[in-house]
């Protein structure tokens, strides 16, 4: 259950469309759901903004198909992360309203509101770094906004990066990716009054030590205002930098 699936049953209540007896049975069903090989959250939603995000890595595709559908049957939105074309492929079968990112390597359901906030940014230094940025755009997206893709606008070819300087002052978060040394958050975070959350990628030749490299260099960031994920890390940044534009959101005066 998600908030939204809880207003439809408080409305349904108060209209007189839903029994009582029917309501306080939805409410009274566990908070997980112990299938055997997982245990899944179906009150997560309650407490955050999306349902439990499922990692498909190291699961099967049939495991993965039935908590997709497990979580399908209960919330109105499902992130799958780290999927292959096997998994959509299993996940289909079981519930076809389900779409496929194939650079981001991620699959969703959306039968939330369409509506989509905007206010979050995400820059990539180079193509690499292509499925990092769009699993991060992806999970910005289905928590309800807008995003603006800023792609290919690394450091080494800065002007192509000052040419959006204009709409990056307009956002009020921006997720920064980037491999090799990881210069992109710094300079961003120069420029902008905005928080920026650094994202290191695994891309780069051997002195970057598999994305250790970057790390450090942003976690060493000498501009203010920047935050670090883990190497690889989209799906982390994309929901911090959704959290931080809904909070400024909520914010805003009427």
């Amino acid at each position: 259950m998600d908030q939204q699936k809880l207003r439809e049953l408080l409305e349904g209540v108060a209209a007189g469309t839903t029994s009582i007896e029917a309501a306080v049975a939805d409410l009274r069903l566990l908070p997980y759901e112990d299938i055997g090989f997982a245990k899944i959250d179906h009150h997560r939603a309650l407490r955050d903004v999306l349902p439990e995000v499922v990692l498909a890595e190291g699961k099967t595709p049939a495991q993965v198909a039935e908590i997709a559908s497990r979580l399908a049957a209960r919330a109105s939105k499902v992130l799958i992360t780290r999927a292959d074309a096997g998994c959509y492929d299993a996940v289909r079968a079981e519930s076809p309203d389900f779409t496929y990112h194939e650079t981001a390597r991620a699959i969703t359901l959306d039968r939330g509101d369409a509506r989509k906030e905007p206010g979050v940014t995400i820059l990539c230094g180079g193509t690499a770094d292509l499925p990092v940025a769009e699993e991060a755009a992806v999970t910005a997206e289905l928590m309800g906004n807008d995003v603006q893709r800023v792609y290919d606008v690394g450091v080494a070819g800065i002007h192509r990066l000052l040419d959006h300087l204009p709409a990056l002052r307009d956002a009020r978060a921006i997720v920064a990716v980037a491999g090799m040394e990881g210069a992109l958050p710094s300079v961003v975070a120069g420029l902008v009054a905005v928080p920026v959350v650094a994202v290191p990628t695994s891309v780069g030749y051997g002195a970057s030590f598999g994305g250790l490299a970057p790390l450090l260099a942003m976690l060493n960031a000498c501009a203010a205002g920047v935050s670090v994920v883990n190497i690889d890390n989209g799906f982390g940044a994309g929901y911090l930098a959704a959290v931080i534009n809904r909070l400024a959101l909520s914010e805003r005066p009427d």
